[in-house]
């Protein structure tokens, strides 16, 4: 019998409100699919319950999007009891190969992509102008490193107006290891000490995810903001010109949801462009499907998910703008007709 925090499940009073707005659940069909369905799957391990490929499935396709969350009227959290049973059930060996291969290459590569080249390749020859200390650092993330460079450099050009610099050894800030069940507490600590290093107060990223577990799992000795909100703040110090472009903006559920950052990017895309928002936005935001280790292990479903969301763009836009690499990459590789930058890639257009 697994050892579950029968409290936190206990919660969930089986009323179905989770099931009008669980993309997963409308997606599969099936119960178990759904949040309802994985604190009862949860309840059922608790008392013994057999752990086949059809609980872990249960278990595993949740995108930890937050949307169950929000609805609950008893103050359930589903995603903490899935990620708390996801990291119970690792650590007695019960996990899909998909979460095998994941850990083998974030631990021996320092990476969720398993790359081996050199993180900071992206700054080509600019190696030597990086400050050894500041009071920000920019912490750049996995994807951002590694497959849009162009957006990092975007980034880093315009956090160059400020005291920011980098880390000299960054590794995976740990997102992808939580969210499937791992520790990252290695990870973690060697982060740590390079924040320390350069003596940085602040540390500023361009990835949800990051941004999420920078703040739930770091140490509370520095403070931890996304770029989207670092820019809306010094947005008078830019010298931004006006451009002749209507956008529109999708919320990446853990920068949205999980962490409450709704206006700062729009405060950003408005002093430069028009705004026209997605069908769904804020609070109600569709989630890409890329999240909580289900674009990894199940890309069928998080194909169909970020298919629907494109569903959501609205004629007559120039750009689909994100604040999350992870949703970049869902979004471009899910077929969307309008083209699919980063916030930061706008404000740099917009730079005089």
């Amino acid at each position: 019998m697994l050892d579950v925090d029968l409290r936190s499940v206990l919660k969930c009073v089986r009323c179905g409100a989770c099931r009008s707005v669980c993309p997963v659940l409308e997606e599969v069909g099936w119960e178990s699919a759904g949040a309802r369905g994985r604190m009862l799957v949860a309840h059922g391990i608790s008392q013994g319950l057999d752990v086949d490929d059809d609980v872990l499935e249960s278990l595993n396709t949740c995108m930890t999007c937050g949307m169950c969350k929000q609805m609950c009227p008893a103050g359930a959290n589903p995603i903490n009891v899935i990620e708390n049973i996801r990291h119970r059930l690792v650590m007695k060996g019960d996990m899909t190969e998909a979460q095998k291969k994941l850990h083998k290459r974030i631990t021996e590569t320092g990476n969720s992509l398993g790359e081996e080249s050199g993180r900071r390749e992206w700054l080509g020859e600019c190696t030597g102008s990086i400050k050894e200390t500041a009071e920000y650092v920019y912490f750049v993330g996995c994807l951002g490193a590694y497959r849009y460079p162009e957006s990092v450099i975007a980034t880093f050009d315009v956090l160059s107006h400020f005291d920011v610099t980098l880390l000299p050894d960054e590794v995976c800030c740990g997102s992808p290891l939580i969210r499937t069940g791992f520790d990252a507490d290695k990870m973690i600590a060697h982060n740590v000490e390079q924040i320390r290093m350069v003596g940085a107060h602040t540390i500023i990223t361009s990835c949800a995810g990051c941004h999420n577990t920078l703040i739930q799992s770091y140490p509370d000795e520095f403070k931890v903001v996304h770029v989207s909100e670092f820019l809306a703040e010094h947005l008078s110090e830019l010298e931004l010109k006006r451009l002749d472009l209507t956008v529109t903006y999708h919320d990446a559920c853990h920068l949205g949801r999980c962490r409450g950052v709704f206006d700062a990017p729009r405060k950003v895309i408005t002093a430069v462009c028009d705004l026209k928002e997605m069908k769904t936005n804020r609070e109600d935001a569709r989630c890409c499907g890329g999240g909580g280790g289900v674009r990894t292990g199940y890309p069928e479903l998080s194909l169909a998910l970020v298919k629907k969301r494109l569903m959501d763009v609205p004629d007559g836009v120039d750009y689909l703008i994100t604040s999350c690499p992870l949703c970049t990459k869902n979004l471009i590789e899910g077929g969307s007709d309008t083209d699919v930058i980063d916030l930061v890639e706008l404000v740099r257009l917009a730079m005089k």
